[in-house]
């Protein structure tokens, strides 16, 4: 699966870290940047995300910062883009399962290593469950 990644400055070592896991994993990864730890603004790479989610089939994204709310909030500006910020297992789950999402957003200063593997993992291989929650999504949009 092709994955397409971005961060700031914040969130760059552990982009880092799940690039080298995902591509590990088999997956293909397309970076956005950031390209390394110097200051920068998250909103560049959150509209370059999730541009290339919205243009690419069948792929998700992953985008990192310190908080993610910043990412998140960026990236959910465009219309065909549904961002979650996940800090547990389990949200990384329902974001999949009940919000279709196909961003996750991670908080690079509040979790570790090991729970943005496991988080990103869980994320890619939930599938949504459609039902009653399809009916929720098709109102997110403001179309």
């Amino acid at each position: 699966m092709q994955l397409i990644i971005g961060s700031d400055h914040a969130g760059y070592e552990m982009k880092e870290m799940l690039k080298s896991f995902l591509e590990k994993s088999g997956h293909t990864i397309l970076d956005k940047g950031t390209f390394n730890v110097e200051s920068t603004d998250y909103p560049d790479y959150a509209h370059a995300v999730a541009t290339a989610v919205e243009n690419t089939k069948d792929t998700f994204g992953i985008l990192l910062c310190g908080s993610a709310n910043g990412v998140c909030i960026t990236a959910n500006k465009h219309q065909g883009i549904r961002a979650a910020l996940c800090w547990t297992e389990e949200v990384a789950q329902l974001a999949r399962a009940h919000n279709n999402a196909n961003i996750i957003g991670i908080p690079a200063r509040f979790v570790d290593n090991e729970l943005a593997k496991k988080m990103v993992s869980i994320f890619l291989t939930t599938e949504f469950e459609g039902g009653r929650h399809q009916r929720r999504v098709e109102k997110i949009a403001c179309s």
